[in-house]
C-alpha cells in the first residue's frame, strides 16, 4: 500500500454568504481530499489491478502502474475539481501508464540483439559480441538521462528533435546529454577491463 500524507491542518470555516455562492467556489478550487483519494484507494485498488492486468501481463508491472497511477493523482489532486471522477482519472492514468509500459518494452524487444550475418571466421564473431557485450555494459554505467537520448538517437535512429519530444526535454539537452553520454561511453570502452 503507497505512503499516503497525511492531510494538511484544516482552514477555519466559513460562514455561507447569501450574495455570491463563493462557498461553492471554494469547495470546487480545493480539489479532491487525501481522505477521498485514501478512500477510493481502499475501495477500487483491486478493480484498477483488474483493468492493469487486461492491459499487461505480469503481476508486478500491474501492481506498479496502479500505485504509480495513485500517486499520480494524488500529487495533482487539486486538479481533479470533482471528488466524483477521481476514480475516473485514476482509470485513464492506468491505462496511459500501461501503454507506456507496453511501449518500453516493444522498444526493447527492438533492442535486443538480432542474429549476425554470416561471418568470415568464428574468431570475428567472438571479437563482435565481446565488443558488443562491453557496449551494453558501458551503457549501463551512464546517467539515465544520456542512455536515454543515446538509445533513442542512435539504436532507435530517431532524430534530436524526436528524441526532444519524446523524453519532453529541449533540443539543447538533448544535444548536452548526448555529447556526455557518447564522451563517458569513449572513456569506459577505453578503459582496460
Amino acid at each position: 500500500m503507497p505512503v499516503i500524507a497525511p492531510m494538511p491542518a484544516a482552514r477555519p470555516a466559513r460562514i455561507p454568504n447569501q450574495r455570491d455562492g463563493a462557498d461553492d467556489v471554494d469547495a470546487a478550487a480545493a480539489g479532491t481530499t487525501v481522505d477521498h483519494l485514501t478512500e477510493t484507494y481502499r475501495t477500487h485498488y483491486r478493480s484498477l489491478l483488474g483493468l492493469a492486468a487486461l492491459l499487461l501481463d505480469d503481476t508486478a508491472s500491474c501492481e506498479d502502474v496502479v500505485q504509480e497511477a495513485f500517486i499520480r493523482v494524488h500529487s495533482a489532486r487539486k486538479r481533479v475539481r470533482d471528488p466524483e471522477k477521481t476514480l475516473a482519472y485514476l482509470r485513464q492514468t492506468v491505462v496511459n501508464l500501461s501503454r507506456s509500459a507496453l511501449r518500453r518494452r516493444i522498444l526493447g524487444l527492438k533492442l535486443l540483439s538480432k542474429p549476425m550475418p554470416d561471418m568470415a571466421s568464428a574468431e570475428e564473431g567472438a571479437y563482435d559480441q565481446l565488443e558488443r557485450d562491453s557496449l551494453i555494459k558501458a551503457m549501463k554505467g551512464l546517467q539515465r538521462r544520456q542512455r536515454e537520448v543515446l538509445v533513442l538517437r542512435y539504436f532507435a535512429d530517431m532524430t534530436e528533435a524526436q528524441v526532444a519530444e519524446t523524453l519532453g526535454i529541449s533540443l539543447g539537452s538533448v544535444k548536452a546529454y548526448g555529447s556526455r553520454g557518447i564522451a563517458a561511453l569513449r572513456i569506459a570502452m577505453e578503459a582496460p577491463a
